[in-house]
């Protein structure tokens, strides 16, 4: 048995800002790519990790086209549901969303909690099941979402999650499972996407663990910049096998990735923080309003006006707060 698998393709209709190319068509271009790999690697059941759309209520012209996209696939296809393709971060809503239609026209079948889905081919059994993302997901304890039992007396069991596990932790405040922790005996394959940037495949006694990282590039930090999309082909009999294979429809991060925006985001965000030490060591003269100390400081330092306004803005409220509490 021959499984293809892929996630988080960030399905949308315009551009995100770091983008320079357009994005719709580049999307379509990869998925009709993954397509050809199905056909030439002759996969029985093709997987996907969750956030097929970037946005629970994305444009029914959208939806149309890549639904014709989806369909041109000759082998099913199962999904679970990502952040991106719910509301509230809460499954339950998945009725209400875009791809909660294309589970009920029957063009992507969606794996819901809890679920067991038995496939079979020529004798072998697989057991395919799906945690989609929910607000405590990578909060609790790790068994709940990560482990599941073989309920179908299979030969393999797989199991997809749209959590943020990760192979090096992330920082503090930043919701992660690491690897580490979810290894478990009936698991013979975890799939996992959310985390965007992937992670080596990740092998211990048979069992492995896989996140070939974002179709999409939606963000321009340098690691996006650096990667290269690619899918995961798992070769089920005997043994398992799988193989990553890049996509040879992605185009170099440096030609279609912005880091202007980025960087003048960041340079706005370092006069701000610097601006605002300004004020605070100058409110220590009371009998001087703050507003004009900003406007003196402004003036002096050549900061942009969009920056003072937002300085003063922020100082604004801060007021309206203090005169409301009294």
């Amino acid at each position: 048995m021959r499984i293809l698998y892929f996630t988080d393709t960030h399905i949308r209709g315009t551009s995100p800002r770091s983008r320079t190319d357009d994005f719709q068509l580049t999307i379509r271009r990869k998925i009709e790519e993954v397509i050809e790999i199905a056909e030439r690697e002759q996969v029985d059941f093709v997987l996907h990790g969750g956030d097929v759309f970037d946005r629970p209520n994305l444009s029914p012209a959208v939806v149309r086209e890549f639904a014709q996209v989806f369909r041109r696939f000759r082998a099913p296809i199962y999904a679970i549901a990502g952040n991106h393709d719910i509301y509230g971060h809460n499954p339950s809503t998945i009725e209400r969303t875009m791809l909660g239609l294309l589970d009920a026209f029957g063009t992507i079948r969606l794996i819901g909690e809890k679920e067991k889905v038995k496939l079979e081919k020529d004798g072998l059994v697989v057991q395919i099941s799906g945690q989609p993302f929910h607000y405590d997901l990578d909060k609790r304890d790790v068994a709940l979402d990560y482990h599941v039992e073989n309920e179908c007396e299979a030969n393999y069991c797989i199991h997809i999650v749209h959590g943020m596990l990760v192979d090096r932790a992330l920082p503090d405040g930043v919701p992660h499972t690491m690897i580490g922790d979810v290894w478990c005996d009936a698991v013979d394959i975890l799939l996992t996407g959310h985390y965007h940037a992937g992670f080596p495949l990740q092998h211990r006694n048979g069992k492995y663990i896989v996140n070939p990282g974002a179709l999409a590039r939606i963000n321009n930090h340098p690691s996006e910049i650096k990667r290269m999309p690619q899918i995961a082909l798992i070769e089920l009999g005997e043994a398992i096998q799988i193989n990553m294979i890049p996509l040879s429809s992605a185009t170099r991060g440096e030609e279609v990735l912005d880091r202007s925006y980025i960087e003048k985001t960041m340079y706005r965000q370092e006069q701000l923080a610097s601006f605002v030490q300004q004020i605070r060591s100058a409110t220590d003269f009371q009998a001087v309003d703050v507003l004009d100390i900003i406007d003196e400081i402004s003036r002096i330092n050549g900061i942009d006006e969009e920056v003072k306004f937002e300085a003063q803005r922020r100082i604004a409220i801060e007021q309206e707060e203090g005169e409301a509490s009294y």
